[in-house]
């Protein structure tokens, strides 16, 4: 199947689902900047398998074009659906993906899509690709987009004792003067995750560093939760 027939079948697959009710409701919580059809995860999830058993999935090649065409159709659902069928093992080795994960965050950006692709995408494949970490990261880091800056800190969210902490703490250090909701909350969940692995490492850390105090509230949350 070509990748605008994949696109648009994928489309009709979602639209017979869907709930005006929960649209409103779906759009408004994310500050009605998408439109929605009102599908909820369990449902859409179900849709996808059923779809991608009966059609397949993309063609490795033909992913890049496959995903640029679903992302710039309005519902939201369908942004959802094609990340995570991106996020599959299969796509992964795709030498140049990590262009296209950059269109994903840069094109209908918002906190929902941008995290997934962040630890799913971005992180999995450059765990494939160790050479491109400082390369591809600094390029996030110096663009001045919020959503890759955010990237760059929340990559590792996965990756436990294979952190580079510091290379976080490195890229915490450059954005940690930030007025941005979103990056202050992004210093805070990748200290919070990376205190799951080493505590002692975090709170060294928050000690020594002036953070703001969502990003310091964030960090410690689980540190201080188990003091209790």
């Amino acid at each position: 199947m070509d990748p605008l027939t994949f696109a648009n079948a994928f489309q009709a697959n979602f639209a017979p689902y869907s709930d005006s009710y929960n649209a409103v409701r779906m759009s408004k919580y994310m500050l009605n900047k998408f439109e929605f059809f009102g599908i909820p995860s369990p449902l859409r999830k179900q849709l996808t398998s059923a779809f991608i058993a009966e059609n397949g999935l993309p063609a490795p090649e033909q992913l890049k074009e496959t995903v640029k065409l679903i992302w710039q159709k309005p519902q939201r659902e369908l942004h959802y659906a094609i990340m995570e069928i991106a996020s599959r093992k299969v796509f992964l080795n795709y030498p140049k993906g990590i262009g296209l994960y950059e269109f994903m965050i840069t094109t209908n950006s918002w906190w929902d899509t941008v995290d997934f692709i962040a630890a799913n995408l971005v992180g999995a494949w450059l765990l494939k690709h160790k050479e491109e970490t400082q390369i591809i990261t600094l390029r996030f880091m110096q663009s001045g987009n919020i959503w890759l800056q955010r990237t760059a800190l929340l990559f590792q969210l996965k990756y436990r004792a294979n952190t580079d902490h510091e290379l976080l703490f490195n890229y915490i250090l450059q954005l940690k003067d930030s007025k941005e909701f979103f990056i202050r909350k992004a210093i805070g969940w990748s200290l919070r995750e990376f205190s799951k692995t080493d505590p002692e490492k975090v709170i060294e850390f928050t000690n020594s560093t002036d953070l703001s105090p969502l990003s310091r509230r964030e960090a410690l949350k689980i540190i201080l939760k188990n003091k209790k």
